[in-house]
């Protein structure tokens, strides 16, 4: 049965058996937390009042455009990484890496060597867990933003006073994969092998990518071995993201405008556009390339180039026909290192430059993410100096 307009169906307070005032109350909000893809599968038409966001943050149309224009597109610099391995290329490819992290916060990295299969794979089992049945998902979900495995929706379902438009499965791929694959869901029954496989080939090419990187700032491993932890003992999260088709898309996002925490995330798409990243105050749509990574840098990365590398904001838009599968693969440094600016970029005795970030952690950042709304999440700028 086709549930209207959840929030304020009377046919739905019948089948129950329920008053409509009931019904509102208990059976609208419990939909709800059990994530979009559950009100995707009842047949909803409109959407409930906890995912409408307020006339001023809704995405019906591009900053700066004419109501009904087409929202601007943006072809991302790309960064070659067979290139990046011919001694008499490599220079120029990291000048390119080193405009697109100052200019855009975003690149993509083609011919990157992970086999089109594991990538195929990875959007096949992940699209496949997400047509589960709800029971079996729902084994999963926890409102723990802590919890090494999770299953749930929105940005963070206990706090966010409008929910976005996204089911999520979160696997935690340290302190190693053979650690962690044994806690992950065991359905799909092929879902821990294909994943932990993409998991170890899109590690070896967040370590290609981060040491040029860093080679295109000048300090190399850095005095404080940043190098050699990032590539031996670093942090490694997988976000699965899951956005149904959406019954009335310009009242509500799937992400809402945020930044990412650490390093570095390489974000696998399947061919339906969403992504969009906030530059020159515009809001652009970039193209889906099959079979690249889109690369952004986080947090941790701007405030390690102090401030060189943009951590930039960037949401996620949803449609009406189509639903869309990514793969955010987040990387970092341990969760117990502290993050500062890297000591060869700043003060006057090395002819550098004024601190402009406070050093963080990452409980610091998880007890932001707990107490933080959902909207404008950044937690960047509660870390840069006046």
């Amino acid at each position: 049965m086709a549930i209207v307009g959840l929030a304020k169906n009377g046919d739905l307070s019948q089948q129950h058996g329920k008053s409509r005032g009931a019904l509102v109350d208990d059976d609208a909000a419990d939909y709800c937390l059990k994530g979009v893809r559950h009100l995707s599968d009842a047949g909803i038409t409109r959407l409930p009042g906890r995912y409408v966001l307020p006339a001023s943050d809704r995405p019906g149309r591009s900053i700066g455009a004419a109501a009904g224009d087409t929202p601007a597109r943006v072809k991302l610099p790309v960064v070659d990484l067979a290139r990046l391995r011919v001694p008499t290329e490599r220079a120029a490819v990291l000048s390119t890496l080193y405009t697109a992290c100052r200019d855009y916060g975003f690149f993509q990295v083609v011919n990157h060597g992970v086999d089109s299969q594991a990538i195929v794979g990875m959007l096949d089992v992940a699209a496949r867990f997400f047509e589960l049945p709800f029971p079996e998902r729902a084994r999963h979900m926890s409102p723990d933003v802590r919890a090494p495995v999770r299953y749930g929706t929105s940005f963070n379902q206990a706090n966010d006073a409008v929910l976005c438009w996204r089911d999520f499965l979160k696997l935690s791929c340290a302190p190693t994969l053979r650690d962690v694959v044994p806690s992950w869901p065991d359905s799909p029954a092929d879902l821990r092998e294909v994943a932990a496989a993409y998991a170890e080939a899109n590690r070896r090419v967040f370590v290609d990518v981060v040491e040029a990187a860093l080679e295109a700032l000048g300090i190399g491993d850095g005095e404080d071995g940043v190098m050699e932890e990032l590539a031996t003992a670093g942090s490694q999260m997988m976000t699965v993201n899951c956005y149904p088709a959406c019954p009335q898309p310009e009242l509500t996002l799937g992400m809402p405008p945020h930044s990412d925490y650490g390093f570095l995330t390489l974000v696998l798409q399947d061919d339906v556009e969403g992504l969009q990243v906030m530059h020159g105050g515009e809001w652009l749509t970039v193209d889906p390339v099959p079979g690249s990574f889109v690369v952004n840098v986080g947090d941790h990365f701007e405030i390690y180039s102090n401030g060189r590398y943009k951590s930039v904001l960037h949401r996620v838009r949803v449609n009406s026909t189509r639903p869309r599968i990514s793969v955010a693969s987040f990387h970092s440094v341990g969760v117990e290192r502290v993050v500062g600016p890297a000591a060869e970029l700043i003060g006057e005795e090395r002819g550098g430059e004024q601190r402009r970030y406070m050093d963080t952690d990452f409980a610091t950042f998880l007890a932001y993410l707990a107490s933080a709304e959902g909207k404008h999440k950044n937690f960047l700028q509660s870390r840069r100096l006046a």
